[in-house]
């Protein structure tokens, strides 16, 4: 009879815990906190930027970063998986847009060579700048975000000489 007793009371227990996994696995399976579309558009004097990266950097220690394309002046940013936004919060925003020869650079890594070799540096370093270069660093670029636990869209950047 004790022995009924206690099997029951760990049924209902391991019942109850089950119940609680179900329950909390309703999130991703990225164990990140709960994470916001962002979207918005990136323009140069006026025009949008035709392809790029914007990246959001967050300003408090532990953040996680997030980050997207440029096509057509518009983006979408992304922390785990496509589409998925951003952690609310502050953020520095940096944007590369380059346009350089593809080519050249798969000519250069099918020779073996790779992206820290100086040729492949080189190459990445004349590419056109579509942005002024002082946009892709935090120090330089004055861009800031922030990110609200809401759909964030209209996150538009008018970036300058």
């Amino acid at each position: 009879m004790i022995a009924s007793r206690n099997c029951r009371g760990r049924v209902v227990v391991v019942l109850a815990g089950m119940g609680a996994v179900l329950i909390l696995g309703c999130g991703d399976s990225t164990g990140l906190e709960k994470r916001y579309p962002v979207s918005g558009t990136v323009t140069y004097k006026g025009k949008p930027v035709e392809k790029g990266r914007i990246n959001f950097i967050p300003t408090a220690d532990g953040g996680r970063a997030a980050g997207g394309d440029i096509e057509d002046g518009e983006y979408e940013l992304t922390t785990a998986e496509p589409g998925d936004g951003a952690i609310p919060g502050s953020y520095k925003v940096t944007v590369l847009a380059i346009e350089r020869d593809d080519s050249k650079l798969k000519e250069i890594a099918k020779g073996g060579q790779f992206h820290h070799d100086a040729a492949f540096a080189k190459a990445v370093r004349s590419a056109k700048k579509l942005v002024p270069a002082k946009y892709q660093s935090v120090e330089s670029s004055g861009l800031t975000a922030e990110v609200k636990a809401q759909t964030n869209s209209g996150v538009n950047f008018e970036l300058t000489d």
